[in-house]
């Protein structure tokens, strides 16, 4: 009961955002009682808490299962983040802006007990195409890890680029396209080219 319940719960925050469903809408499909949801979760933010966990969780199972299609690191890395986008999308935008204005801190939490699974994928992704010399040598992965970070979430989380009319897929391609192209080498820059419907966020056949 208590899968049932976090599966409603999440299904419900992605679709309509946080703030406005109660737990009565919850777990209306469910047939339950509310003092059935208060056995298992002791109040709408332990519920949330615990929903954001499957969430981060099904991301980086996403991410796994991604990983697993792709040998070229630098391939993976695009589509890794293309991915990323193409989840994120498909989620009601009140849901995070909900997460990030009234729950803060839950948000802060899920992040940082996160942050190591979702991002060490791309930790060895990076590392790999340097070997390979698909990305330039001598950079900083931790910077360019942070830096990836600080534009998916300017692209996914704000309204930062709301004023021009873009898709938010042509706001990643003049953002986080240009940013990863930038730190390739010419034998990077060659492969991206040779798959450009793979890695060009806002590719148009």
């Amino acid at each position: 009961m208590r899968e049932e319940i976090l599966e409603a719960a999440l299904k419900q925050f992605l679709e309509n955002g946080i703030r406005k469903i109660t737990v009565k809408e919850i777990i209306a499909p469910l047939g339950i009682s509310t003092k059935t949801i208060y056995k298992y979760f002791k109040d709408k933010e332990t519920l949330l808490e615990a929903c954001l966990d499957l969430h981060y969780g099904r991301l980086h199972e996403g991410m796994q299962s991604t990983a697993a299609e792709y040998d070229n690191p630098l391939i993976l890395m695009f589509r890794m983040l293309i991915k990323g986008f193409e989840l994120d999308f498909t989620i009601n935008p009140a849901f995070y802006h909900d997460l990030n204005h009234y729950y803060p801190e839950l948000q802060d939490k899920a992040i940082q007990k996160n942050f190591t699974v979702l991002t060490s994928p791309v930790s060895t992704v990076l590392a790999d195409a340097i070997q390979l010399g698909l990305i330039r040598a001598g950079l900083d992965a931790r910077v360019v890890q942070a830096a990836i970070g600080v534009l998916y979430k300017s692209v996914t989380r704000s309204a930062e680029y709301a004023g021009f009319g873009l898709s938010p897929f042509e706001i990643a391609a003049n953002t986080m396209e240009v940013y990863l192209r930038g730190l390739c080498t010419a034998e990077g820059l060659r492969q991206l080219e040779l798959n450009k419907e793979l890695t060009s966020f806002n590719y148009k056949p």
